[in-house]
């Protein structure tokens, strides 16, 4: 979009990406491992380590919902426990996304008939001991800023 507005006594033009916004899910089991997912990202050519995560598309939804919808779509997993860690923007220099990511705790695996589609249809699913998961963030393996952004923030709860 292209918004024109005043600011500080000066006429502004802007172009932005707006974009319905987002939810990621830190789950956490009872061995201090989180649930990551292997994809690939067409952008930057790469499979990425991230938290199961995905859009605010489905009109009328929370965001916990969706997050609890993200969970089981993409890695066939529940939770018990729900709490928000983290609320930031992406990129708020070029679009409007706003990324809510959730721990969940108490999770556990459900049979599913889901069908998963394009970079979804064949993403690895694993959990990640936390303190692997904390030094792969640290030495930049881990390069999703969802999935960073996450770990340091639970990391921040536990320090």
């Amino acid at each position: 979009v292209r918004d024109t507005f005043d600011y500080d006594d000066q006429r502004l033009v802007r172009d932005y990406i707006k974009h319905p916004g987002a939810v990621a899910v830190l789950a956490v089991n009872d061995k201090d491992e989180i649930l990551m997912i292997h994809q690939y990202r067409h952008p930057v050519r790469k499979l990425l380590w991230e938290l199961p995560a995905g859009l605010l598309d489905v009109e009328g939804e929370s965001h916990l919902e969706a997050a609890k919808r993200e969970l089981f779509e993409e890695t066939s997993h529940v939770a018990n426990e729900w709490s928000l860690l983290q609320t930031f923007h992406a990129s708020p220099g070029g679009n409007s996304e706003q990324i809510d990511i959730f721990l969940a705790k108490q999770v556990s695996e459900v049979e599913s008939d889901y069908v998963r589609e394009g970079e979804e249809r064949d993403m690895e699913v694993r959990w990640v001991p936390f303190s692997e998961a904390l030094k792969s963030v640290q030495s930049s393996e881990i390069q999703s800023p969802v999935a960073v952004i996450g770990i340091l923030a639970l990391a921040s709860l536990s320090g």
